[in-house]
């Protein structure tokens, strides 16, 4: 193992989902789970946390960003549109909170939160985004091992 993937390995990692949605978020944190441990990162080395809602993600990602315990944190959430106007609102603050966090702290922060456009409480798109984030589960382990793997390499 090179001196980069035993300082890519070092640490674990956080992985913090909204409770809102829980029922469709839980796909994609099993499949984060799942896809970290073929990618060399077993479940036993991933920490859960959870929080009320995507609004609350920035800060909890901070913290554990801040405690010096994790190589990355990785935040699952749901931002819908309720045909209310603050969505876009939540949405951006979310994804700029995330991207403040990583930049300050230099511990990759991955996202995994969605903001649709459109969200219904019906059986089709509860299957569709059920589906949807069980592949951005993937995709964010995928992410987060790249990640780290990538800043290791670094120089510095």
């Amino acid at each position: 193992m090179s001196t980069e993937e035993v300082a890519a390995n070092e640490g674990r990692v956080a992985f913090v989902a909204a409770r809102w949605h829980a029922d469709l978020l839980e796909s994609c944190r099993s499949e984060f789970i799942a896809e970290s441990g073929r990618l060399g990162t077993p479940e036993s080395e991933i920490d859960l946390f959870e929080v009320a809602g995507a609004f609350e993600l920035p800060l909890t990602a901070k913290r554990l960003a801040q405690s010096g315990r994790y190589r990355a944190v990785v935040c699952s959430g749901l931002v819908v549109d309720g045909g209310i106007y603050r969505h876009e609102f939540v949405a951006a603050a979310v994804i700029d909170g995330l991207m403040a966090v990583q930049l300050e702290t230099e511990v990759p922060v991955i996202s995994a939160v969605l903001t649709p456009q459109s969200f219904h409480e019906h059986e089709t798109h509860h299957e569709f985004f059920a589906e949807h984030l069980r592949t951005k589960g993937r995709e964010a382990a995928q992410a987060c091992s790249g990640t780290v793997a990538a800043l290791a390499a670094l120089p510095g």
